[in-house]
């Protein structure tokens, strides 16, 4: 299994919501290149990013900062966050970004989802948030109607390789992670599963790896200092 240390990005800073809400936000480091290179340095070899601001306005305003993380720690480095179109598809991939999330628009608009799985296959992956059993959308601020596990189907039916998967509820909240929700996606869908959203000890590591799935975020425990990401990588092995 593998380890995606997470940086947040808000007006080019490395933050962390609590449960999604913009309103509780903590900053934790004012250089994102920094955090990057120390989870280099701990031997993470994938750095899971998400643009905060471009996810509420379908917009890339820490392009600069996603290009400068990936030209600097040479990682393999993905991208969410109000990711709405094909242009903003190749601005990152022509940038050396590995892959792209889509979140909002894999809601809103298959067709977009079925084209860009198309034209960039395993680079694009779709970011499934989910609150009470639907699907979240617009930086986790509305909730859908569609059904996370009828969701899920119809992205494998697309042809989408990999899909990170959020239990808001969970997120930031530092209680652990929905490992039965895990389990019950793993077990029906043939699809690279990566576990976000509480994962708040090298406990909650040990339990994931038993579940065989492809990766797991880690957010908020690295900046408390709750997990280790240099442990964590040993402990997915």
């Amino acid at each position: 299994m593998l380890i995606y240390p997470a940086i947040d990005l808000y007006n080019s800073k490395a933050v962390r919501l609590f449960k999604g809400d913009y309103q509780q936000m903590t900053i934790y480091n004012d250089n994102p290149v920094e955090v990057a290179l120390d989870f280099k340095n701990s031997g993470a070899t994938h750095i899971h990013l998400v643009d905060l601001e471009g996810a509420k306005t379908g917009e890339t305003p820490n392009f600069d900062t996603v290009r400068s993380i990936k030209n600097t720690t040479g990682l393999f480095c993905e991208i969410g966050g109000g990711i709405r179109d094909m242009d903003t598809i190749e601005k990152y991939v022509s940038a050396g970004v590995d892959r792209v999330i889509l979140g909002t628009a894999a809601v809103t608009n298959e067709g977009f989802v079925a084209q860009a799985v198309s034209k960039y296959s395993d680079k694009i992956a779709v970011g499934i948030d989910i609150k009470d059993g639907f699907v979240a959308i617009k930086g986790w601020t509305e909730k859908s109607n569609i059904d996370a596990f009828d969701f899920f189907e119809q992205m494998v039916n697309i042809g989408v390789k990999t899909i990170i998967c959020t239990d808001i509820s969970k997120d930031g909240a530092m209680q652990g992670t929905n490992h039965d929700l895990y389990k019950a996606l793993s077990e029906k869908f043939n699809v690279d599963i990566i576990a976000s959203g509480g994962v708040s000890s090298i406990e909650d590591i040990k339990k994931l790896r038993t579940l065989d799935i492809h990766g797991a975020i880690i957010g908020k425990a690295y900046y408390t200092g709750a997990i280790n990401i240099k442990e964590a990588i040993e402990v997915a092995l």
